[in-house]
């Protein structure tokens, strides 16, 4: 066959490490026997991705096939669903778990790819594993198209209807989300209908500018500010060991988000937190997003309303302080998965034996991030998910492992009830969104319930 490659990535990883990568991906596709053509390099930005889909176009290839090298948004996923009638494959690779920084962090972009091409009913070849090791025969069956997605049905959730479920949607509706700057391109996740989101659960949304966060932010006084960083102080070591200023306007956030919520008697917020908290503001909003959440007010990183929405309803069956996090590797050998996300994890959910310190974001270099590895014990991750058009209720278990940190900020290395080969095969052809609400303990039962009550068809992982 003739296989159109589009190689994607972005110049915040690790470029280095993923040319390498790319190189590995395209010697394994010579060894196929296939004719490989295309781009040899990465490609950055839209205009080059464009430019390399409209020569392929003239090419009259067989398939086209995406190799995830970095974590990239789901737009040029999309630009190649509906530029190409030939088959869609996408090859994502994994990192090794050194401690370090996510250096190419694929798999998040394999999972707004599912995501993205479930709301288009697209189907599409998938392949999650190392080019440097044995791949010969994933490769043969992805190109044959025996890797192929699936369209995984929920299930009526109504005969685990309970008072307990009732309760927490009656208690959800009439709870506010301040939506503070839109969702990024290419994250078709963090997507919603005011209308929609209305109806379902009976929240309100508000749709803010970042400006009013940046305004609030800059007004906020010396001794409002100090205040903050002895909250953080109160669990953090190395405050003094980053840039600052920028830790002062971190910070200040924290302070602003505060006023924002009494203002405007807000529940939850939904926070467009990159690049402009760094590129405009100069300063991180992650670390204020943990000590909100540890004050159970939760913050959904890039304004991933149904996110919000997710740690509202997990917060409230719980009890417990609440993670909105990614998945970013599954490793079948291990049989796990790690959880994480930049550095905004509740610091109560910190694992005893390590410090929580304070960092900087490892793409953007500014502060204020948590970093630690999360505590050993029984999770509960939920997500409110309108893969497929179809709101539903997805719902996972499994256990935290007692294991160093996997990646720097907030981590923690899960192993499910099922076999991570199992759960990972779910995940893709669930839709789901990269975004999931995770709590401590075991609230499977409360929460089929709250599916039952918001007449929400439910799938477990």
């Amino acid at each position: 066959m003739k296989i159109g490659v589009i190689p994607l990535g972005r110049p915040t990883f690790d470029v280095e490490l993923a040319e390498k990568k790319l190189a590995q991906m395209l010697k394994k596709l010579a060894e196929s026997g296939n004719e490989i053509i295309g781009s040899d390099t990465l490609l950055f930005d839209e205009p080059g991705t464009q430019q390399a889909m409209t020569e392929l176009q003239s090419q009259s290839v067989d398939q086209i096939l995406i190799l995830q090298v970095t974590f990239t948004d789901a737009s040029m996923a999309v630009a190649a669903a509906s530029k190409f009638d030939q088959p869609l494959s996408i090859w994502a690779i994994p990192e090794p778990r050194l401690g370090g920084r996510l250096r190419l962090n694929a798999f998040c972009g394999l999972n707004l790819f599912s995501h993205a091409l479930s709301l288009c009913d697209k189907t599409f070849s998938w392949l999650y594993a190392d080019p440097d090791e044995d791949v010969e025969s994933d490769l043969t069956a992805l190109l044959s198209e025996q890797r192929l997605s699936e369209h995984l049905q929920p299930i009526s959730a109504e005969k685990f209807f309970s008072e307990a479920g009732q309760k927490v949607t009656e208690s959800i509706s009439g709870r506010r989300i301040a939506r503070i700057g839109e969702h990024p391109t290419g994250f078709d996740s963090c997507a919603y209908s005011e209308e929609q989101i209305t109806k379902l659960a009976g929240v309100t949304v508000d749709a803010l500018k970042l400006d009013e966060l940046f305004s609030a932010a800059s007004s906020a006084s010396t001794q409002e500010t100090a205040v903050v960083r002895k909250l953080a102080e109160s669990s953090l070591s190395d405050l003094d060991e980053v840039n600052q200023k920028e830790l002062d306007h971190s910070l200040r956030l924290k302070v602003g988000l505060d006023n924002i919520r009494t203002k405007g008697n807000y529940d939850a917020f939904a926070i467009r937190c990159w690049p402009e908290t760094f590129t405009e503001y100069g300063g991180a909003v992650c670390g204020p997003a943990s000590m909100m959440g540890e004050a159970k007010v939760p913050c959904a990183c890039e304004a991933d309303v149904y996110g919000s929405l997710s740690q509202l309803i997990l917060q409230e069956a719980s009890g417990e302080a609440v993670f909105l996090t990614d998945l970013v590797d599954m490793d079948k050998t291990d049989n796990t998965g790690v959880f994480w996300h930049c550095g905004q994890a509740p610091v109560s959910m910190r694992a005893p034996e390590v410090n929580a310190t304070a960092t900087i974001h490892t793409n953007r270099k500014m502060p204020l991030l948590y970093e630690f590895s999360l505590k050993a014990g029984p999770v509960t991750m939920v997500r409110i998910s309108q893969s497929f058009n179809q709101p539903k209720m997805i719902l996972s278990y499994g256990e935290i492992l007692s294991r160093p940190m996997s990646f720097t900020g907030t981590s923690g290395v899960v192993r499910f009830e099922r076999d991570t080969g199992s759960v990972l095969e779910d995940i893709i052809n669930s839709g789901l969104e990269h975004h999931m609400a995770l709590a401590y303990g075991d609230h499977r039962e409360v929460l089929r319930s709250v599916a039952a009550a918001m007449k929400l068809p439910l799938l477990e992982l």
